[in-house]
């Protein structure tokens, strides 16, 4: 009797899918973020800038800045054979807020990308996730020219609790924002654990 190689091939992973929101102030880098990482072309809903909106955007640091998101960014990247993120971006400016509720639904957790020349932009971001209990980590990204600050400064800054992450990141390099997106899935995965732990009574 002959014995060959068996057949069967491997059956392949069917991945678990989770959804990441990546929101900040208006002109943080959200939109490079997503790109950035993203496996394959990301879908954006950029517009110009134009006179009628002068009113409303606070240019304030980002005068160069010619677009906005209006609606979200979408983006993709396979952490592992058997784990799929979905990156959705927030659009930035107050007038855009109303879109987060609909963007927020079944997400795991969230980036709040935060730039310390205006640290203030991601109060809303901040206050936005606490208030609805979704696990998100801060990630700092490190523009040039801008100055540097421990992660404790910018905890305290934020007035964060001790266990939300605080990350550096360079929101153009995609070996960075993939250390911050699997710091947020492993931060909402040891949340959710210590959630369910048993009570000692």
């Amino acid at each position: 009797m002959a014995f060959g190689r068996s057949s069967r091939k491997k059956r392949p992973v069917e991945p678990v899918t989770l959804k990441i929101l990546v929101a900040g102030g208006f002109g943080v880098g959200k939109t490079t973020l997503v790109g950035a990482v993203s496996e394959i072309r990301p879908l954006r809903t950029e517009e110009r800038l134009s006179e009628a909106g002068r009113p409303v955007d606070d240019l304030a640091g980002v005068e160069a800045k010619t677009t906005t998101t209006v609606a979200m960014d979408f983006g993709r990247i396979t952490l592992r054979e058997d784990l799929v993120l979905y990156l959705f971006g927030t659009p930035g400016q107050d007038r855009f807020w109303f879109l987060w509720d609909e963007l927020a639904q079944g997400s795991l957790g969230a980036v709040v990308l935060a730039d310390t020349r205006r640290l203030e932009d991601c109060f809303a971001a901040v206050d936005y996730f606490e208030r609805r209990a979704i696990p998100f980590t801060v990630a700092v990204n490190c523009f040039e020219g801008a100055d540097e600050f421990p992660v404790e400064t910018v905890q305290a800054a934020l007035d964060l609790d001790p266990e939300v992450p605080v990350l550096m990141c360079d929101a153009r390099d995609r070996g960075s924002v993939r250390d911050v997106l699997v710091g947020v899935v492993e931060h909402a995965v040891a949340r959710e654990e210590r959630v369910r732990e048993p009570v000692v009574t």
